[in-house]
């Protein structure tokens, strides 16, 4: 006959075996509510047991509670040190919550235990790209893709660490390689073409591009590259996609910018008005604007929209300038002498400007201000304007003799 004391001990065993089991069958239907009471309490009764500190800290993963999974796994390190599954799930959970420094060792030990296995090498690639050990998180990941050739995860891994080498040529197949393994990765194209798009590769980006015809930022991004490589019509129709994709101000502002490059002007026209009326205090649109008017030869509407671009910015001599030559031809003489003071008040005279400044006091009859600003405009112009000197040693010759009478 069994002592008492032996048939109950073999019945507290007996009752944390069909706790652990009702644990882990709990764990197996992703019910961590019901698994964490479970191995919470077989904690409390026994803190030594580390098989249920380690299944408590898986279930306390799946209810995310991270931090206190990170304490329980740490405990389950002090009480078996080496153990392959816990160096692994907490070398991960420090990943994912910043602390990459400490997961490296963890994730190394873990490797060299199981170095047919791709995971542990996998994360010890994303812990190194995150410190910024490029050419460690490289062999990393290629150990990982050694042990698992479909791991997608390290292939994208690679491709990053390679992509921040700046060896895009390296990089590229390892993002593709990644997005044919996983599709849901297919969105990190995007991450490598705006890379790309930065190194001057303009052709390669935009071929990464185009596999995304329904995405704005894509479809966007084609257009800026269209345009920088002078391309403007297809860069129209990048823009009036993204348009229609998603009508954001900068989207719609892009695509009359595209008009513009492309000789549509009236197409843009009514587009950037829009945005005017909504953003009035917006420099860059009344200076588009301005530009559009300009071009239209409908100069005083084009002096307008450039005056109040002025306005809006007072230290532009751009504003200023542009703002001068329509009201000239309009005959607004004071308000262009005014936009010329305010060049000049901000040192950014040149020779056009003292052209223009003595074409007004000429036209005003103001004979020896004009004579000087001729003056000035021959010293300054070094025979790069010969139709604009030739007038102005004409007209120069006839104001001396004016001058002296």
């Amino acid at each position: 006959m069994f002592a008492p004391c032996f048939l109950a001990a073999f019945s507290l065993l007996a009752q944390q075996a069909d706790s652990q089991q009702t644990g882990l069958q709990a764990l197996d239907h992703q019910d961590y509510s019901q698994a964490e009471q479970v191995f919470s309490k077989l904690v409390e009764a026994n803190p030594k047991d580390y098989a249920s500190l380690f299944y408590l800290a898986l279930a306390e993963t799946g209810l995310k509670r991270e931090a206190d999974a990170i304490a329980h796994y740490k405990q389950v390190l002090d009480l078996k040190p080496g153990l392959y599954e816990a160096e692994l799930n907490l070398g991960i959970l420090d990943v994912r919550n910043e602390h990459p420094a400490d997961a490296i060792p963890l994730l190394r030990d873990a490797a060299k235990q199981r170095p047919n296995q791709g995971r542990p090498e996998r994360y010890l690639g994303d812990a190194l790209l995150a410190t910024g050990d490029l050419s460690g998180a490289e062999e990393a990941y290629k150990a990982a893709i050694g042990a698992d050739p479909k791991l997608a995860a390290a292939e994208l891994g690679l491709g990053q660490a390679l992509l921040r080498q700046g060896k895009f040529s390296d990089a590229l197949p390892h993002y593709q390689q990644a997005a044919t393994l996983d599709s849901a990765l297919k969105s990190y194209l995007l991450e490598i073409a705006l890379a790309l798009s930065k190194a001057n590769r303009i052709d390669d980006s935009i071929a990464l591009l185009q596999e995304f015809p329904t995405d704005p930022g894509a479809r966007e991004e084609l257009g800026r590259l269209y345009l920088a490589s002078n391309r403007p019509a297809n860069a129209v129709t990048q823009f009036e996609a993204a348009v229609i994709l998603s009508p954001t101000a900068a989207n719609q502002l892009a695509l009359a910018t595209a008009y513009l490059r492309n000789n549509q002007p009236d197409a843009a026209a009514p587009i950037l008005e829009r945005a005017l009326a909504s953003n009035p205090k917006d420099y860059d649109l009344r200076m588009a604007v301005g530009r559009i008017y300009r071009d239209k030869h409908q100069y005083q509407e084009a002096a307008a929209q450039f005056l109040a671009a002025a306005q809006i910015k007072p230290d532009s001599v751009e504003a200023w300038n542009e703002a001068v030559n329509p009201l000239v031809l309009t005959n607004q003489y004071s308000q262009a002498l005014t936009a010329l003071d305010k060049v000049h008040n901000l040192n950014a005279d040149t020779a056009g400007d003292f052209y223009y400044r003595a074409m007004v006091l000429d036209k005003l009859h103001e004979v020896k201000p004009a004579l000087g600003a001729y003056q000035k405009f021959l010293a300054m112009s070094d025979g790069k304007y010969p139709d604009q000197e030739f007038i102005a040693r004409q007209r120069s010759k006839i104001l001396e003799r004016e001058a002296s009478r």
